[in-house]
């Protein structure tokens, strides 16, 4: 039997399993307390906000809109889930689930960077063109591209250190080889951004830059987590007599770690 086709514009019950992720999301993290958050509201009084889908092929539909409420569906246990089906092209759904992400605030200014980027390569078209048709002023879009420019360090630094958009827009004004050091002495001083911007001003101006205690950019989460399980391990074994000894080297844009765990049992009591 052929299935009947869902109607357009219309709110309908989805399976999950039906439902894809989208190619074009802009968001990279999700909270986890947000969305267990998220899911027990749902659990206790439903999805007030149907998501929104287009069709991908017979019995299958690609997320559009609302990638935080179907991750709390599926947390939530739920087998179907309110569902708004649109007829989108690419470049419509790109926009549309930034834009969802943009007006809540969801996006960090780097994944809205990387959103308007990905619209622009959808769409191929100027940047005059793309604020026209996104509802922002030219000058925004272009700054908002432009904290692209910061290395990945940079830009996790700037989030871990809860710095704003304005320090990295500041700090973008530097030579790409002294934003590492520039950014280090603003979240240590804890500069807001008024200050960030007379202090640039000052390096550009030629002023001597401040003596900052020499240190890497820190790491992305998942290596800090994996360095630090390492560490562990080596001191539990030490604890319980274990002569296991770890040698670390930080290299350019790499750790480089030298363990050594005895074997052998002789000489052992």
């Amino acid at each position: 039997m052929f299935e009947r086709k869902k109607p357009l514009g219309k709110v309908v019950a989805l399976p999950l399993e039906q439902i894809e992720p989208s190619p074009y999301q802009a968001r990279r993290t999700f909270d986890e307390e947000e969305l267990a958050g998220l899911a027990a509201s749902i659990r206790e009084n439903g999805l007030l906000q149907p998501v929104t889908v287009r069709r991908a092929g017979e019995g299958r539909y690609e997320l559009i809109a609302g990638e935080r409420r179907l991750r709390a569906c599926k947390l939530a246990g739920m087998d179907k889930v309110p569902a708004i089906i649109r007829d989108a092209a690419d470049g419509e759904t790109a926009a549309l689930g930034l834009l969802e992400n943009i007006q809540r605030a969801d996006l960090n200014p780097f994944e809205q960077a990387r959103g308007l980027q990905d619209i622009l390569a959808l769409w191929g078209c100027t940047q005059a063109e793309a604020a026209k048709r996104l509802g922002m002023a030219q000058p925004t879009l272009a700054n908002k591209l432009r904290l692209l420019q910061l290395t990945a360090d940079q830009q996790q630094f700037i989030l871990d250190n809860r710095l704003t958009e304005r320090h990295a827009r500041a700090v973008l004004r530097l030579p790409a080889n002294r934003r590492s050091k520039a950014l280090i002495h603003i979240s240590s001083h804890r500069l807001n951004a008024r200050a960030t911007d007379r202090y640039i001003e000052q390096l550009l101006q030629g002023a001597p830059e401040p003596a900052v205690k020499a240190r890497r950019l820190p790491m992305v989460r998942d290596v800090r987590i994996f360095v630090n399980t390492i560490d562990h391990a080596i001191r539990l074994m030490t604890d319980n007599g274990v002569p296991a000894t770890a040698h670390r080297e930080d290299g350019d844009g790499y750790i480089q770690y030298t363990v050594r765990i005895p074997t052998g049992t002789g000489g052992g009591k």
